[in-house]
This record gives C-alpha cells, sequence and structure tokens, in this order.
C-alpha cells in the first residue's frame, strides 16, 4: 500500500522558473496576493446540504477593507477566465471566501456568482510552491486536459476543476447498475499510467475528480487530478500509482473482477502511446519546462536516491540511477516513453 507519512516541504519559485512562467504568460501582476487574504477578521465552519462540516470555513472581512478585497478577487477572476476583460465583471458578485486550514498549502477558494442567473464559479488562491507548479505544467502538456493557472510572485491562482470528488463517487455511483463498468475502470488504468509516468504523486480518491459526459450511445468518463503538490516529490514508487493507495482498493477490485490482464496491458499502452504523442507536439514547451526543473531542488536527497533505485529496479534500466534531480528522473521516464 501507499502511504505518505510526513508533510511535503514546500519549495519557492526559483528565477529559471519564473522565467519559463513568464515566457508562457503564466505569471501577471495581481491586485492581491495570497497573504493579504490572510488577514480575515474572523470564521466560521462551511457545512454541505446535509449538514456536514466539510473542513472548510468562511472567512469574514473588515467592512472597511471588503470592497477593496472582493473588487480585486474579481479583477483575478478576469485574468484568469477572460485574460484580463474586465467588461466579465459587470454581473458578478464575490458570494464567499473559503480557507482550508488542513491542506498543505492552506487554500482559499473564491466562490464567485453571476447575478443575472445565479450561475456560480470558483477558483483557488494559494502559497506558490514550485513542485505545484511542475505539477499544473506538465498536467497541462501531457494529460487530455487543459489547466488554467497564474502565478504572482509567491501567489498561485487555479481553476476549479469540475467533477465528482473520487471518494463520493465511490460511495454513490460506482456501484450503480447503470454504470459503464469497464469504461470507468479502463479510465482508472489510464489515469494510473499518466500518473506514473510523469511521477505525480499521492493521487488517492479524495485528491481526483469523476468528469461524466453523456454521449448519444454512452456514457464517458475522466479521472481528472486537482491536487498537485506531490509532484516528484516522494521516494517511494507506490506513492505514484493510485491502485496503490487503500481509498481507491474498491475500483481495483471491481477493475479486477471487469477486466483481464491483457485488456490493462492495451490500456496502459494505448495512454503511453498517447502522451509520446503529446511530446512530439509541445516538444520544444516540454523540453523548455524539464531544462529548468532538472536544475531545480524539489525533493530532498533520501527521497531521490531511493526513487532512482526503485523505478532502475522497476524498468529493469540502470540508466535512472545516473540522476542527479528528480527533474532528470521524470526525464528519463519520458524519455522511455518516446521511445516506445
Amino acid at each position: 500500500m501507499a502511504f505518505i507519512s510526513k508533510k511535503k516541504v514546500p519549495f519557492r519559485i526559483n528565477a529559471d522558473l519564473r522565467k519559463y512562467l513568464e515566457s508562457y504568460n503564466r505569471e501577471v501582476a495581481l491586485p492581491i496576493d495570497y497573504r493579504y487574504l490572510l488577514r480575515y477578521d474572523n470564521a466560521i465552519p462551511l457545512y454541505d446540504k446535509r449538514g456536514n462540516d466539510t473542513l472548510w470555513e468562511t472567512v469574514f472581512y473588515a467592512h472597511s477593507e471588503i470592497d477593496e478585497i472582493y473588487y480585486a478577487l474579481k479583477t483575478i477572476y478576469a485574468d484568469l477566465k477572460a485574460d484580463g476583460d474586465l467588461s466579465v465583471m459587470k454581473h458578478l458578485y464575490v458570494d464567499r471566501v473559503d480557507v482550508c486550514s488542513y491542506g498543505n498549502s492552506k487554500p482559499f477558494r473564491i466562490r464567485i456568482v453571476n447575478k443575472v442567473n445565479d450561475n456560480f464559479d470558483y477558483f483557488y488562491v494559494k502559497n506558490a510552491d514550485s513542485s505545484r507548479i511542475y505539477g499544473l505544467e506538465l498536467e497541462h502538456i501531457l494529460s487530455p486536459n487543459r489547466i488554467s493557472y497564474l502565478t504572482s510572485d509567491e501567489t498561485l491562482i487555479e481553476e476549479h476543476i469540475a467533477g465528482i470528488p473520487g471518494d463520493m463517487f465511490i460511495k454513490n455511483y460506482l456501484y450503480e447498475p447503470n454504470l459503464n463498468t469497464v469504461r470507468f475502470c479502463k479510465e482508472f488504468v489510464k489515469f494510473n499510467e499518466r500518473c506514473f509516468v510523469r511521477l505525480l504523486g499521492d493521487m488517492h480518491s479524495s485528491n481526483f475528480v469523476v468528469d461524466i459526459t453523456p454521449d448519444f450511445e454512452e456514457i464517458y468518463y475522466r479521472i481528472r487530478s486537482i491536487d498537485f503538490d506531490q509532484q516528484s516529490y516522494e521516494g517511494k514508487k507506490a506513492v505514484y500509482l493510485p491502485q496503490y493507495f487503500k481509498q481507491n482498493n474498491a475500483i481495483i477490485e471491481v477493475g479486477m473482477k471487469y477486466l483481464t490482464s491483457e485488456s490493462v496491458e492495451q490500456y496502459q499502452k494505448e495512454e503511453r502511446s498517447l502522451i509520446s504523442g503529446r511530446i512530439r507536439v509541445e516538444r520544444t514547451r516540454i523540453q523548455d519546462l524539464m531544462n529548468v526543473m532538472m536544475a531545480d531542488t524539489i525533493s530532498s536527497t533520501q527521497n531521490l536516491e531511493q526513487l532512482k533505485r526503485e523505478l532502475a529496479q522497476h524498468y529493469r534500466n540502470t540508466s535512472f540511477l545516473k540522476c542527479r534531480s528528480m527533474g532528470e528522473v521524470v526525464m528519463r521516464s519520458l524519455e522511455l516513453v518516446s521511445v516506445h
């Protein structure tokens, strides 16, 4: 079983990563930063529709500051969603600001509402961590999903990734008779492979969502990561394989019932082929990113040495032992995909 016993150490964005973010229009000037949002006066627990504690708290700011803060948050939303077009703000208002005190980065979640039709959206304000930035970029480049995020100095802005939380899906949908079990299990195999190839860890059921798309004849499923701070940090190989987290055991049991080992191998090869194709399309961007990542320090020496050994054994490839950073380990993993 995969298990993370220690809290991850955050890493600051260095000059080379900042230059990369500027080159690809991720770095912008924002009217408010993460530290400013910490200046709230009071907070109350946030409960869901069934009265369950969500582990988020709704925060309140001083009356003298609230208008300025809410206007700044609407401006950030315009930057994130409309490339800075402030005209989209006319019908929007900030309904709520929540904080999650148990998370690694203590993120803020902003609820934005359109007052014309009551449609709402969320975005997140977090303390920037280079591991998370690398995770977001690799997701944007190597997965079928596009990711919208911005950075400004030590502040990170992330879009809300819609979907049914993995733990909720397991509880309420996994055993439903109308679930296309084979299609869903196939998607989990592909998700498992994507995480392992790009070394994204800690993908238990609380850290991914399931996006369900009805088609004219069938229902399609896509599993999406929503937490990227465990990008290439841990030393244990199992941490990068969602199949080994006990929270995902129910999915594995269903998969073992409906998928053959031959089918699993086929889906793994399909996903590796798709990743290889995305690398070819985004060759310049992925090389720019990996040049920065390979020179950066985003884990401990102990974790690096352990992961090198375990991957060398897994792939029966001693070239992993020559890697001098976690970025080089990720690069070697991507090179193996490109070869095949």
